[in-house]
């Protein structure tokens, strides 16, 4: 080293830098070798070696590391490396004023940490958008998840720079926080509830992103579109958007529509109430079209048949027969217990199509057919008195 800075003294003398002055010159041709190197080094990574990753990536078969090794990722990579080498070279520029080589070397000590944390975000980000494209996680809460390693990161990042400002090992650092960790508590409790609240609806896959959940308590009834740290965010039907706290989908209930769309069919369970003074007994001539009908049952003992009988059969028939009903599901019309409004007669089926506007078209469609099919049997639908129908009791 004395015999290369020898030669150096006598080169800078042969250029006629006086002696006094040969020091200071030392310095400054020091620096800008230094960089020069550095700015040769970033070149060749962002010319030669960059281009080379990406060509190498695009040419592979497989895709998750075109997304992890992208350009943001590749470009945060090269910002790390003329600092290391600047790092590693600050001693040879000052190494008679430590002060200032100290406070240099701090500066891009604190520039690294810098970097590097931008580098994890960036490969955080990477990561999320791969998690969101791979079909076993893409519909995983996750996104709290990736929000907590930045702020873990973020906060090993200030502890660093705070070491480093105040020449203290972070393992000291650490230790003297020791007090203030029930302050810290308190000011990221909903951060840490909501990450320890995110892992359980992740592990237990009890929330994805699309679901259809409601929860009146907090007049949820939406899709979720949005899951982090500390809320869940719902777009209600009506286009309003509710946020839940997720430790709440923890600890109290919600309804979760997802069994419902990967079933096979949409439950459809709604009764009309038919008048109990209208049910009779089938005629002989009723019976007989009846069976023309294939509604009499072998078996069957034909005085006992009466108007609802014949009625829930043809129900039946009708849903049996309906295309936009889900056959391989349960189909059923039944009597409930009769009230003081008449006798319920039950539907139970499935929709086939799962969508709100076909379910409620299909349910719509049976209904107007039931009420328009109970008074060919000669049944009469219970509702309560109208004033139209006071009037002509009044009348009679």
């Amino acid at each position: 080293m004395n015999s290369l800075k020898e030669i150096f003294a006598q080169w800078l003398t042969q250029l006629g830098v006086k002696q006094g002055h040969i020091g200071l010159a030392e310095q400054l041709t020091t620096i800008v070798f230094i960089l020069l190197f550095v700015c040769l080094v970033d070149l060749i990574c962002r010319r030669v070696v960059v281009p080379t990753i990406r060509k190498i990536v695009k040419n592979t078969h497989v895709t998750w590391d075109d997304m992890l090794l992208n350009e943001r990722v590749l470009n945060d990579m090269c910002h790390l490396i003329p600092a290391f080498i600047v790092n590693m070279l600050m001693p040879l520029v000052f190494p008679s004023t430590p002060v200032l080589q100290l406070v240099l070397i701090k500066a891009s000590e604190i520039y690294i940490v810098a970097a590097s944390l931008r580098l994890i975000f960036s490969f955080s980000n990477s990561l999320y958008n791969l998690s969101s494209e791979r079909e076993q996680t893409k519909n995983r809460p996750l996104k709290g998840v990736f929000q907590m390693i930045k702020i873990l990161a973020a906060s090993l990042a200030t502890i660093l720079i705070i070491c480093i400002l105040i020449n203290e090992s972070p393992t000291d650092l650490l230790v003297g926080l020791g007090a203030a960790a029930t302050v810290l508590m308190l000011v990221f409790k909903d951060t840490i509830v909501g990450l320890v609240s995110g892992v359980q609806l992740s592990a237990n896959d009890m929330l994805r992103p699309g679901d259809w959940i409601t929860m009146p308590k907090y007049e949820a009834d939406g899709v979720v579109f949005e899951v982090n740290l500390t809320t869940v965010k719902v777009r209600n039907w009506d286009n309003t958007i509710v946020t839940v706290p997720p430790y709440t989908l923890v600890s109290d209930s919600f309804q979760n529509w997802r069994g419902m769309f990967e079933s096979g069919g949409r439950r459809i369970k709604r009764s009309i109430n038919i008048d109990m003074t209208s049910v009779r007994f089938c005629t002989t001539q009723e019976i007989e079209e009846y069976r023309k009908r294939s509604l009499v049952y072998e078996g069957d003992r034909l005085e006992e048949l009466t108007n609802i009988t014949m009625l829930r059969r043809t129900l039946m028939q009708y849903l049996k027969e309906n295309p936009r009903v889900n056959q391989d599901l349960m189909v059923m019309v039944r009597q409930l217990q009769p009230t003081p409004h008449g006798m319920p007669l039950e539907l139970y089926f499935f929709s086939a199509d799962k969508q709100w506007v076909a379910y409620e078209t299909l349910q719509a469609d049976v209904f107007d057919y039931v009420m328009a099919l109970v008074p060919s049997f000669d049944l009469k639908v219970f509702q309560s008195p109208m004033g139209e129908d006071v009037r002509e009791l009044r009348g009679k």
